[in-house]
């Protein structure tokens, strides 16, 4: 069963998990079963996530938890959407839902080095993702949950990188008060040169000198003056009001002082991530899923991409099985 599981959230399809179970271990079992039993694993992971978190919050509740700075560095928060194809349709008769996925890691499992050029390069060695396919409050309990299993409260600084979505920033007001918040440089200068695209109607010569002016301005800390020049009632209806978006995140977009400090401005962990856990097994060409099978599946993918599939799987679900066997 562990061996279904594993090879159905490893490979592109359930079909691929047959073929690859056949020449493997020449075992002949088909999709369908594959898909059945990882939905059983799925499920059985997916609760216990939900238990740890359950658990966690009920200590929160009766006062048991205490945090206290006994780490060095930073621990990074980083959280986006990302629409699955589903096969029922919502009030708005749509098929799609949004996945909310997030990603936690530390100073302390970053590599550093130099490449040819003495270009300061860096890579993540361990990091953690979690999934839910559902409503923003509930997928922050278990983000919460996973951030506080990697050290949050015990790093002196945290730090949570988003796109600028209303829901992250509601969670970061609810559930992590204390951690500075950035908005991705990149997200920034996507919707500056959106914004830039409807302002001179598409032409080169003029978007593209003011764009990259105002990105330059942001990124140097001159936000005051990017807010004296831009008119707040400037609207076009393919972009946001440039005034209002700086305005709202005039607070997260202090580059300079972010970078002096150390810490990171892009999030490319949580958009990579999106990649790795979501589209490369869940959004194939033709792909539709009912929610549960989607949210068992995703749970099964990111265990697997946070190097944690023998801890939260295997031994997991042997334990509970051997203890089910003795209850009955």
């Amino acid at each position: 069963m562990l061996r279904c599981a594993y090879w159905a959230q490893n490979q592109c399809s359930y079909q691929a998990a047959e073929d690859v179970i056949r020449e493997t271990y020449g075992i002949s079992i088909n999709d369908d079963t594959i898909r059945l039993v990882t939905n059983y694993i799925g499920r059985m992971v997916f609760q216990e996530d939900c238990r740890r978190t359950d658990a966690l919050f009920n200590k929160h509740t009766h006062g048991y938890e205490h945090f206290k700075n006994c780490k060095t560095g930073i621990l990074y928060i980083e959280a986006d959407g990302a629409a699955l194809n589903t096969r029922h349709k919502n009030a708005e008769g749509s098929t799609w839902r949004e996945n909310k996925l997030g990603v936690v890691y530390s100073s302390d499992h970053i590599h550093w080095w130099k490449n040819k050029k003495g270009e300061r390069q860096h890579r993540i060695d361990q990091r953690e993702y979690v999934s839910y396919v559902g409503t923003a409050s509930e997928f922050s309990r278990h983000l919460y949950r996973c951030a506080t299993e990697n050290g949050y409260g015990c790093y002196p600084q945290t730090v949570i990188l988003s796109d600028g979505a209303a829901w992250i920033a509601n969670m970061v007001e609810e559930y992590f008060p204390d951690a500075q918040h950035i908005l991705d440089l990149y997200h920034l200068k996507e919707n500056i040169y959106d914004f830039a695209r409807n302002k001179f109607a598409m032409d080169e010569s003029k978007y593209i000198p003011w764009a990259e002016r105002i990105a330059a301005l942001l990124e140097s800390g001159e936000s005051q003056r990017v807010l004296d020049e831009l008119n707040p009632d400037e609207k076009y209806v393919n972009c946001v009001n440039l005034h209002h978006y700086i305005s709202v995140h005039r607070e997260h977009i202090n580059y300079p002082e972010y970078r002096e400090k150390g810490y990171f401005c892009g999030s490319g962990a949580i958009e990579s991530g999106n990649k790795i856990v979501l589209q490369k097994r869940l959004k194939q060409a033709g792909m539709r899923w009912e929610p549960e099978t989607a949210q068992y599946l995703l749970t099964l993918k990111s265990k697997y991409e946070s190097g944690r599939w023998e801890k939260d799987v295997v031994d997991f679900v042997k334990k509970h099985l051997h203890n089910y066997k003795e209850d009955t």
